[in-house]
């Protein structure tokens, strides 16, 4: 007795309906697969969509006139702060052993009239220095008088009131 047989008899049921039973699984299975290998095909296709239209030639364009504009800006402003800069007295140099975006300054101050731009060209002072640098000169009514009240902000060691005292003038 065959595999086929044995079954027929346990089930009580024919061969005939074994095969036929076999074959709608059979069917079954084949439609699963089908709908699968449907579903990958769509998610591939929806994702080719989505790259071409994040990556619309219109869309490139508006970019890179963004991109332009706010170059011109910048440029603007960089013009602008050297034009400042050739009037207050401020001197930078670019030296040889850093990297060439980087600028060394060279020359005084006014720290009373100095922005936050300006202090940050100083060595040392970062953009939240330079911050708390014009929050102390507010709180002293927008005059300093004295080098040793930079010694009041925090971040200023003896060390750094050395270096300050180079850059700035208190007039």
């Amino acid at each position: 007795m065959n595999f086929i047989e044995k079954l027929a008899i346990r089930l009580s049921i024919t061969k005939a309906e074994i095969y036929m039973v076999s074959i709608l699984l059979g069917f079954l299975m084949l439609g699963v697969i089908m709908k699968q290998i449907h579903s990958v095909e769509n998610a591939d296709i929806l994702i080719k969509k989505a790259e071409a239209a994040r990556y619309s030639d219109a869309e490139v364009d508006s970019l890179i006139s963004l991109a332009a504009k706010e170059e011109a800006k910048v440029n603007d402003e960089v013009l602008g702060e050297a034009a400042a800069e050739e009037k207050g007295g401020v001197v930078e140099k670019k030296t040889k052993h850093l990297s060439p975006g980087k600028k060394v300054f060279n020359g005084t101050l006014s720290f009373n009239k100095a922005s936050t731009l300006q202090l940050q060209k100083i060595p040392g002072i970062g953009p939240v220095m330079a911050g708390r640098l014009i929050t102390f000169r507010t709180e002293k009514g927008g005059k300093v008088t004295q080098f040793e009240d930079f010694l009041e902000v925090k971040g200023i060691s003896s060390k750094k009131l050395e270096l300050l005292k180079q850059h700035f003038t208190l007039e």
